[in-house]
């Protein structure tokens, strides 16, 4: 009987064994609070069905686009991947203003593709409190109500969450983290947007850059504090606690923040944060070393469970800045050279993502056209380029850059929506504007492409849009409707 009993105890030991490593491997490999952010403002990127194994051979659970783009939410179908969606800061009057539209927004982006692909958050407008825009600071909440109503009408407003995301800007004060606190100038908008955020159960979406800190104070301890380096620490008086890291910091100054206007059931999701492993002569900290050490540390962080001091034991659901280099977006060198990975599929440098620890197999890909909306760490001060073909039309007398005849209204829209996702002002042809009417993808379309083209300074090369515009001599104006216009 004594040799049973401990055969059984032996068995249930073993059991009890077996089930801590599968649930160690399961960890090791798939954290659903790991994900990464697809930005697309690029003319080199694979197409989305090879990014879409790519990322099965992660441990990424989760991706957020700045955009809707259909093919790569139909790219995610059945990969249980979590997507998060986002609307354009241009977007915003129109859903605001407009149940109608904001009904049609969720049918033309969500409804047509879910629960196939599992879409988990619609993130309206980017880092708007802090842009100084008071136009659409005013409208952000409202827009987001009229985004949750549509889809509570298509019962899918339990399931999907609704929020914005926002700079670390917000905050008045962050050091120490015990005294972060919001800037008071957003007033009445902040409780407005965290009485939404607390009764719905959304987050408060946040872009930390521990990066942007040390770019701001480049000494050898404030590095080592970045990158989850060994280092001195940081005391906050207040709470008795020893910072570690610049990245623990940073989140509990936004937690702090949170707490002291009520909003404690106000969950954190980490948006956007990374570091570049490249950058100019001139720039301050890119490299592969420190990029691979910050990406690094923070996974191993987040898979430890440890939490930050005043949120222990969880991870804070954090998106990596960034799947891929985007080699169109504007500024400085650094800009450009966030990916984790290469538009091969091949790890730029390896911080442990991958689920074999091989490099993924490389399929042959079709360069992908450019972004329809923007995915920069900060807001883009220069003015974004269309791709670059050398055949495009440079007639000699033109003045107006204008959609070809037979382009398609989905490659019109995609262009509308690059150009007014990058902080044009496309409020002309916006409900209401001088160039609203004609209602039409067609006539939107004509409009923005030439204000970037204008703004731009008249390059032809920024007649492109993936060969979709050609340059005109006929004044596109009518009406009280005016198209800036120059000449070349």
């Amino acid at each position: 009987m004594r040799n049973r009993d401990l055969s059984t105890a032996m068995a249930i030991m073993l059991l009890r064994t077996l089930a801590f490593f599968t649930l160690a491997v399961n960890l090791a490999t798939c954290q659903s609070f790991v994900g990464v952010n697809y930005g697309q403002v690029a003319d080199n990127l694979p197409p989305p069905s090879a990014t879409a194994k790519l990322l099965q051979s992660t441990s990424i659970q989760k991706v957020r686009l700045y955009g809707s783009d259909p093919a790569i939410i139909k790219a995610l179908a059945n990969t249980g991947v979590g997507i998060v969606i986002g609307a354009a800061n241009g977007d915003i009057p129109g859903l605001a203003s407009d149940q109608n539209f904001a009904k049609s927004w969720v049918d033309a982006n969500v409804a047509p593709f879910y629960p196939a692909s599992n879409i988990i958050l619609i993130t309206v407008g980017n880092e708007v409190l802090t842009s100084g825009d008071q136009g659409l600071i005013s409208q952000l909440v409202p827009a987001i109500q009229n985004v949750q109503k549509a889809l509570d009408s298509a019962s899918l407003g339990g399931k999907i969450k609704v929020s914005t995301v926002h700079s670390m800007a917000v905050l008045k004060q962050s050091e120490p983290p015990s005294s972060g606190s919001f800037d008071p100038g957003f007033g009445d908008v902040m409780k407005w947007l965290l009485a939404f955020n607390s009764a719905t159960g959304s987050p408060f979406a946040i872009n930390p850059y521990p990066y942007f800190a040390y770019r701001s104070d480049p000494r050898p301890e404030t590095l080592a504090f970045c990158l989850f380096q060994p280092n001195g620490g940081r005391f906050d008086s207040k709470t008795n606690i020893k910072y570690m890291n610049m990245f623990d910091a940073q989140v509990d100054a936004i937690r702090s923040a949170l707490d002291s206007m009520g909003a404690k059931n106000v969950e954190i999701v980490v948006a956007e944060t990374g570091w570049p492993y490249k950058g100019d002569s001139n720039e301050v900290g890119p490299s592969v070393d420190n990029a691979r050490a910050y990406n690094g540390n923070l996974i191993a962080h987040l898979r430890s469970m440890a939490g930050t001091p005043l949120m222990p034991g969880k991870s804070v659901d954090t998106y990596l800045f960034a799947l891929y280099d985007e080699n169109l977006k504007p500024g400085p060198g650094s800009e450009r050279a966030f990916g984790l990975f290469k538009p091969d599929l091949t790890m730029t440098y390896d911080v442990g993502l991958s689920k074999t620890g091989q490099t993924p197999s490389t399929p042959s890909s079709t360069p992908s056209t450019p972004s329809t909306t923007p995915s920069t760490p900060s807001t883009p001060s220069a003015v974004p380029k269309t791709p670059v073909n050398p055949s495009a039309p440079k007639p000699k007398k033109a003045a107006w850059c204008l959609p070809k005849a037979g382009v398609s209204d989905s490659q019109l829209q995609a262009n509308i929506d690059y150009v007014c996702g990058h902080g044009f002002d496309c409020s002309p042809i916006q409900q209401g504007g001088a160039c609203f009417e004609p209602n039409t993808v067609q006539s939107h379309a004509a409009y923005a492409m030439n204000l970037l083209y204008q703004t731009a300074g008249g390059d032809p090369l920024n007649c492109d849009f993936s060969q979709t515009a050609t340059l005109s001599s006929n004044n596109p104006s009518y009406d009280g409707c005016h198209y800036p216009g120059g000449s070349t």
